[in-house]
C-alpha cells in the first residue's frame, strides 16, 4: 500500500509564499482556467463503478471530488467577489465533508456539477484576469483559519486544490490501470 500522505497530498502540501508573483498568479490562473477540461478528459472515460471508487481508503469517491469541486469553487468565486466589492468582508466557511456526505454528492450524475464548473471556472478566470496586483493585495477575513488573507493567498489556495483534487483523480485512475 502507497504511504497514505501521499495518497491524501499526491501534490505536497499546501503552501503558500511570503510573496506571490504575477508569475504564480499566472500559473494559478491557468490551473483553474483548465481544471474543466483536464477533468472532462479524465472522468469522461469512467463507469459508474469507477465513479463510485475511492480515491484513498476512507477517501472520498470521484463522483463525491467532482460534486466537492463544484461546491468548492462555488464557495471561492463568492469569496473573491465579495474580496473585490466590499471592505475585508468575512467569508462563510462551510462543512465540506459534510456537503460531501450528503446524497447529492454520492448518488447524483457528476456531469451536473462539471456543467457547473465548465460555466463557474469561465466566470471565475474572467475575474481573476480582470484583477489588479493592488486588488491581490485586497483582504478577507477568514473566520475558521482566524486570519485576514489577502486574494493573492486565496489564488494560491483554490490553484492548489484545483490541482490537488486533479492529482487525486488522476492517481486513482494511474494506480488502477483504468
Amino acid at each position: 500500500m502507497e504511504d497514505i500522505e501521499k495518497l491524501k497530498y499526491p501534490i505536497g502540501r499546501l503552501a503558500i509564499p511570503e510573496t506571490v508573483s504575477s508569475e504564480l498568479r499566472h500559473q494559478h490562473i491557468q490551473s483553474i482556467k483548465q481544471l474543466p477540461q483536464k477533468l472532462k478528459e479524465v472522468i469522461g472515460i469512467m463507469n459508474e463503478d469507477q465513479l463510485d471508487t475511492p480515491y484513498r481508503p476512507d477517501g472520498w469517491t470521484v463522483r463525491q471530488l467532482i460534486h466537492h469541486i463544484a461546491d468548492s469553487h462555488m464557495n471561492a468565486f463568492t469569496r473573491f467577489k465579495l474580496g473585490m466589492t466590499e471592505s475585508e468582508p468575512t467569508i462563510r466557511p462551510y462543512d465540506q465533508a459534510a456537503w460531501c456526505n450528503m446524497e447529492d454528492a454520492k448518488q447524483l450524475d457528476p456531469a451536473l456539477s462539471m456543467d457547473i464548473i465548465s460555466g463557474l471556472h469561465g466566470r471565475w478566470v474572467k475575474v481573476l484576469s480582470d484583477m489588479t496586483a493592488e486588488d491581490f493585495d485586497k483582504n478577507i477575513i477568514h473566520p475558521e483559519m482566524k486570519k485576514k488573507l489577502k486574494m493573492n493567498e486565496l489564488l494560491c489556495i483554490y490553484g492548489w486544490h484545483s490541482e490537488h483534487h486533479l492529482a487525486h483523480i488522476t492517481g486513482l485512475r494511474d494506480r488502477m490501470n483504468w
